[in-house]
Protein backbone atom coordinates (compact mmCIF):
# COMPACT_ATOMS: atom_id res chain seq x y z
CA UNK A 1 0.00 0.00 0.00
CA UNK A 2 1.03 3.54 -0.45
CA UNK A 3 1.13 5.58 1.85
CA UNK A 4 0.70 9.27 2.28
CA UNK A 5 4.14 10.48 2.66
CA UNK A 6 4.85 14.26 2.54
CA UNK A 7 7.72 15.94 0.39
CA UNK A 8 9.59 18.37 2.24
CA UNK A 9 10.13 20.66 -0.56
CA UNK A 10 5.98 21.18 -1.59
CA UNK A 11 4.51 20.63 1.33
CA UNK A 12 2.41 18.06 -0.24
CA UNK A 13 2.30 14.20 -0.29
CA UNK A 14 3.86 12.46 -2.77
CA UNK A 15 0.75 11.32 -4.21
CA UNK A 16 -1.32 14.26 -4.36
CA UNK A 17 -2.08 14.60 -7.76
CA UNK A 18 -3.17 10.82 -8.30
CA UNK A 19 -5.34 10.89 -4.81
CA UNK A 20 -9.03 11.72 -4.66
CA UNK A 21 -10.04 12.50 -0.75
CA UNK A 22 -13.77 12.04 0.23
CA UNK A 23 -15.06 12.30 4.15
CA UNK A 24 -17.92 12.36 6.08
CA UNK A 25 -19.03 12.28 9.74
CA UNK A 26 -21.91 9.99 10.49
CA UNK A 27 -23.68 10.40 14.02
CA UNK A 28 -23.18 6.30 14.57
CA UNK A 29 -20.53 4.92 16.85
CA UNK A 30 -17.36 4.29 14.97
CA UNK A 31 -17.67 0.24 15.62
CA UNK A 32 -21.08 0.32 13.90
CA UNK A 33 -19.93 2.49 11.07
CA UNK A 34 -17.03 0.06 10.50
CA UNK A 35 -18.39 -3.13 10.89
CA UNK A 36 -21.04 -2.13 7.93
CA UNK A 37 -17.76 -2.55 5.81
CA UNK A 38 -16.85 -6.25 7.55
CA UNK A 39 -20.39 -8.35 6.43
CA UNK A 40 -21.68 -8.46 3.01
CA UNK A 41 -25.29 -8.52 3.94
CA UNK A 42 -24.44 -5.00 5.24
CA UNK A 43 -22.38 -3.39 2.35
CA UNK A 44 -24.99 -4.42 -0.36
CA UNK A 45 -27.71 -2.49 1.30
CA UNK A 46 -25.37 0.82 1.10
CA UNK A 47 -22.54 0.15 -1.75
CA UNK A 48 -22.18 2.16 -4.87
CA UNK A 49 -23.40 5.85 -5.34
CA UNK A 50 -27.53 6.66 -5.61
CA UNK A 51 -29.78 4.54 -7.56
CA UNK A 52 -26.75 1.56 -7.71
CA UNK A 53 -27.11 -1.62 -6.94
CA UNK A 54 -24.97 -4.77 -6.04
CA UNK A 55 -25.00 -8.14 -6.38
CA UNK A 56 -21.78 -10.12 -4.90
CA UNK A 57 -20.04 -13.37 -6.67
CA UNK A 58 -17.99 -13.88 -3.59
CA UNK A 59 -16.88 -12.06 -0.35
CA UNK A 60 -14.56 -13.10 2.52
CA UNK A 61 -13.27 -10.14 4.57
CA UNK A 62 -10.19 -10.77 5.54
CA UNK A 63 -6.53 -9.47 4.93
CA UNK A 64 -6.11 -11.36 1.21
CA UNK A 65 -9.67 -12.15 1.49
CA UNK A 66 -11.92 -10.82 -1.79
CA UNK A 67 -14.78 -9.14 -2.88
CA UNK A 68 -15.76 -9.91 -5.98
CA UNK A 69 -19.27 -8.27 -7.67
CA UNK A 70 -21.39 -6.27 -9.63
CA UNK A 71 -22.69 -2.68 -9.93
CA UNK A 72 -25.98 -2.19 -11.56
CA UNK A 73 -26.21 1.36 -12.42
CA UNK A 74 -29.61 2.43 -12.55
CA UNK A 75 -29.41 2.88 -16.26
CA UNK A 76 -29.24 -0.81 -16.37
CA UNK A 77 -25.37 -0.98 -17.18
CA UNK A 78 -23.39 -3.58 -15.35
CA UNK A 79 -19.61 -2.98 -13.60
CA UNK A 80 -17.80 -6.00 -12.35
CA UNK A 81 -15.87 -5.00 -9.67
CA UNK A 82 -13.25 -6.83 -7.55
CA UNK A 83 -11.44 -6.13 -4.29
CA UNK A 84 -9.02 -7.52 -2.12
CA UNK A 85 -8.04 -6.62 1.71
CA UNK A 86 -4.82 -5.77 2.29
CA UNK A 87 -4.87 -3.95 6.16
CA UNK A 88 -7.77 -4.48 8.42
CA UNK A 89 -7.23 -2.70 12.02
CA UNK A 90 -10.79 -2.57 13.87
CA UNK A 91 -12.27 -0.75 14.12
CA UNK A 92 -9.70 2.10 12.36
CA UNK A 93 -8.14 1.41 9.37
CA UNK A 94 -9.17 -0.55 6.08
CA UNK A 95 -7.30 -0.63 2.96
CA UNK A 96 -8.15 -2.67 -0.11
CA UNK A 97 -6.78 -2.61 -3.84
CA UNK A 98 -10.30 -1.88 -6.31
CA UNK A 99 -10.54 -3.03 -9.64
CA UNK A 100 -12.76 -4.66 -12.37
CA UNK A 101 -10.58 -7.65 -12.17
CA UNK A 102 -7.69 -9.59 -10.46
CA UNK A 103 -4.68 -8.31 -11.83
CA UNK A 104 -6.19 -5.14 -13.19
CA UNK A 105 -3.24 -3.18 -14.29
CA UNK A 106 -5.42 0.18 -13.58
CA UNK A 107 -6.47 -1.36 -9.99
CA UNK A 108 -6.37 1.52 -7.38
CA UNK A 109 -5.69 1.73 -3.74
CA UNK A 110 -8.19 2.75 -0.55
CA UNK A 111 -7.68 3.38 2.90
CA UNK A 112 -10.89 4.12 4.95
CA UNK A 113 -9.60 5.69 8.53
CA UNK A 114 -12.39 5.48 10.98
CA UNK A 115 -12.20 8.32 13.67
CA UNK A 116 -14.33 8.29 16.70
CA UNK A 117 -15.66 11.07 18.46
CA UNK A 118 -17.73 9.80 20.99
CA UNK A 119 -21.16 8.21 19.14
CA UNK A 120 -20.07 10.43 16.25
CA UNK A 121 -17.64 9.31 13.58
CA UNK A 122 -15.32 10.31 10.63
CA UNK A 123 -14.58 8.24 7.71
CA UNK A 124 -12.13 9.35 5.25
CA UNK A 125 -11.76 7.31 2.28
CA UNK A 126 -8.30 8.25 0.38
CA UNK A 127 -7.56 6.55 -2.76
CA UNK A 128 -4.79 6.69 -4.77
CA UNK A 129 -4.60 6.08 -7.98
CA UNK A 130 -1.74 4.49 -10.75
CA UNK A 131 -0.93 7.53 -12.56
CA UNK A 132 -2.71 11.38 -12.60
CA UNK A 133 -4.25 10.22 -15.95
CA UNK A 134 -6.07 7.17 -14.19
CA UNK A 135 -7.20 10.08 -11.53
CA UNK A 136 -8.37 12.65 -13.99
CA UNK A 137 -10.13 10.06 -16.29
CA UNK A 138 -12.43 8.60 -12.66
CA UNK A 139 -13.23 12.28 -11.99
CA UNK A 140 -14.41 13.45 -14.92
CA UNK A 141 -15.65 10.45 -17.19
CA UNK A 142 -17.15 8.55 -14.02
CA UNK A 143 -17.84 11.20 -11.84
CA UNK A 144 -15.90 9.78 -8.76
CA UNK A 145 -15.50 12.41 -6.39
CA UNK A 146 -19.48 12.73 -6.40
CA UNK A 147 -19.97 9.39 -6.59
CA UNK A 148 -17.73 8.71 -3.33
CA UNK A 149 -19.48 11.49 -1.66
CA UNK A 150 -23.21 9.67 -2.66
CA UNK A 151 -21.39 6.44 -1.46
CA UNK A 152 -20.33 7.64 1.92
CA UNK A 153 -23.95 9.37 1.72
CA UNK A 154 -25.75 5.77 1.85
CA UNK A 155 -23.44 4.39 4.57
CA UNK A 156 -24.23 7.57 6.57
CA UNK A 157 -27.84 6.75 6.07
CA UNK A 158 -27.68 3.18 6.59
CA UNK A 159 -25.85 3.18 9.53
CA UNK A 160 -27.56 6.00 10.92
CA UNK A 161 -31.28 3.87 10.42
CA UNK A 162 -29.11 0.89 12.36
CA UNK A 163 -28.71 3.13 15.27
CA UNK A 164 -32.04 4.22 15.53
CA UNK A 165 -33.65 0.67 14.98
CA UNK A 166 -31.40 -0.37 17.87
CA UNK A 167 -32.79 2.09 20.39
CA UNK A 168 -36.08 1.10 19.38
CA UNK A 169 -36.01 -2.44 19.44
Amino acid sequence: MSSRRPDPSSGQSATADREIVVSRTIGAPRKLVFDAFTEVRHLSQWWGPKGFTTTTRAFEFRVGGVWDFVMHGPDGTDYPEWITWTEITPPERIAMLHGEHRDDPDAFESVLTFTADGDVTTIEMLTVFPTKQLRDEAIEKHGAIEGGRQTLGNLAAYVTDSVHQGAEG
